[in-house]
């Protein structure tokens, strides 16, 4: 028996037409699952690696933060049929001082990095209560999730509270037999960290901090994505993993 095996299983990932959602949705392909892709833009290269792995990749155009979760996981079954894992991976960030921070800013960030997140696996848990099917949710949080940063008030807030609903979730849907857990990435080498890596002085003192001595890539995700969607983690429930390469432990 694979216990890390998602063979049969359909993923849910949004966001992965690039970065860490398109790293996620590979791995979880490699290990066995068909993906259903949320995602605003075209998503070619995710499909063509998927299906080259043999897995199915069904694509669903939406506006997280606009178009109704409901509505897309709706179109999400009637197209794949079930949906057994979610990975609530998408997300923006705004960056500006605290005191100059904008409302347009606050709102745009929290609608798709909280509201959208919530009400996504809320769609998917009822689903997954009605077929009386076990299930697993995995939200991308952040290291912002446990520490305050700068310039980022909004991604901040939605991203611990990101690890708030997670825990709550987790307590609510056990029951059921769905577990709520938390990827917490450290600093990635993705879009939403490209104004920080093309700054010398803000990248060295990044760098300098982690213990790892590089920015994280999409597939460092890999293992622990695997890990949380498997029946290896059944009794693994509100918990955050960290994958910062020992950031946290500085």
């Amino acid at each position: 028996m694979n216990r890390f095996s998602l063979a049969g299983r359909v993923a849910m990932v949004t966001g992965c037409n690039k970065g860490l959602g398109q790293g996620l949705a590979v791995a979880l392909a490699e290990a066995g699952a068909d993906i259903v892709g949320v995602t605003r833009r075209d998503a070619d290269e995710t499909r063509g690696r998927i299906e080259a792995l043999g897995r199915r990749y069904t694509g669903i155009a939406a506006e997280l933060g606009r178009d109704a979760p409901s509505k897309i996981v709706d179109q999400a079954l009637s197209q794949a049929g079930r949906i057994d894992i979610l990975i609530n991976n998408a997300g923006t960030i705004r960056r500006a001082p605290a005191l100059e921070f904008s409302e347009a800013d606050w709102d745009a960030v929290m609608d798709v990095n909280l509201k959208a997140a919530f009400f996504l696996a809320q769609a998917v848990a009822r689903h997954l209560v009605a077929r009386r099917a076990p299930g697993r949710i995995v939200n991308v949080a952040s290291v912002l999730s446990f520490q305050g940063g700068i310039r980022v008030p909004s991604y901040t807030a939605s991203k611990s509270g990101l690890l708030g609903l997670t825990r709550l979730l987790a307590n609510e849907w056990a029951a059921h037999g769905i577990t709520v857990n938390a990827i917490a990435p450290g600093y990635m080498a993705t879009d939403n960290t490209q104004a920080l890596r093309e700054d010398p002085d803000r990248s060295a003192e990044i760098l300098a901090r982690i213990p790892a001595g590089r920015w994280g890539t999409p597939e460092d995700l890999a293992g622990a994505a695997i890990f949380l969607c498997s029946d290896a983690a059944a009794y693994v429930n509100g918990h955050a993993l960290a994958v910062d390469g020992g950031w946290l432990a500085r």
